[in-house]
């Protein structure tokens, strides 16, 4: 029985074959492309639950694949790429991937994240306890992977969401960047501090102005919180 579908995209097709292997070893299920254009063809026809997505493709490139992906689905998207640069890492994350794996790498890696990203968005149906914070306009829920901000539901990647809903979770407690690497994305995370500055910096983008009780913060020189009136309940 497949434990989910995953989306490989890269051009080197021996990549891909290799992915194959493994990811049908360990039970999923794989659908392969070589371009852009038949990775977004592809996404949209068949639904996979995960991409793996190369950056330098013939025709729509990595990025743009993620563009086009994200403006109709926050599936988890992992980026895989030569490129080390950080800018090629933030321009990645401020596209919306949720994380990011650097060529040569170990297929043993590859599929400790894959499992990480099923462990936090395929919640298993047993565990049937909603875990949600709320606030002045504001409403994180995780069982749905849903952001509510004044009432309305906004697209939101899953990274963010889970940054969003452990710092709200809470409240006030200032977290340094490597504590918020380590506690919200884990399994001995490979990225820098600046992954986490991109995402409260979409967070915010989001949030800014919403409420007067509550606000994103930046601790100078340690790290960020999630600030709340004293007088909220």
């Amino acid at each position: 029985m497949s434990l989910g579908r995953v989306l490989v995209v890269d051009d080197d097709k021996n990549i891909c074959e290799l992915l194959r292997l493994y990811l049908e070893k360990e039970g999923y299920g794989v659908i392969l492309a070589h371009d852009g254009e038949e990775a977004v063809v592809k996404f949209n026809a068949l639904k996979p639950d995960i991409i793996l997505l190369d950056i330098m493709l013939p025709g729509l490139d990595g990025w743009q694949v993620c563009r086009e992906i994200r403006k109709k689905s926050n599936v988890p998207i992992i980026m895989i790429t030569a490129k080390v640069e950080t800018f090629d890492k933030v321009l990645g994350l401020e596209l919306g991937a949720d994380d990011y794996i650097v060529k040569p790498f170990d297929t043993k890696e590859v599929i400790a994240r894959i499992k990480a990203v099923y462990r936090r968005v395929g919640q298993s149906s047993a565990e049937a306890e909603i875990k949600e914070v709320k606030y002045d306009k504001l409403s994180v829920n995780m069982t749905r992977y849903e952001l509510r901000v004044n009432g309305q539901v906004l697209d939101t990647p899953p990274k963010e969401l889970e940054l969003l809903f452990h710092l709200a979770s809470n409240p006030n407690r200032v977290y340094t960047r490597d504590q918020l690497l380590d506690e919200v994305w884990g399994f001995e995370y490979y990225g820098d501090s600046r992954t986490i500055d991109v995402h409260v910096k979409r967070l915010r983008e989001k949030l800014e102005g919403v409420s007067d009780q509550w606000a994103l913060k930046t601790v100078w020189g340690v790290g960020y919180k999630f600030e709340v009136a004293e007088n909220h309940e």
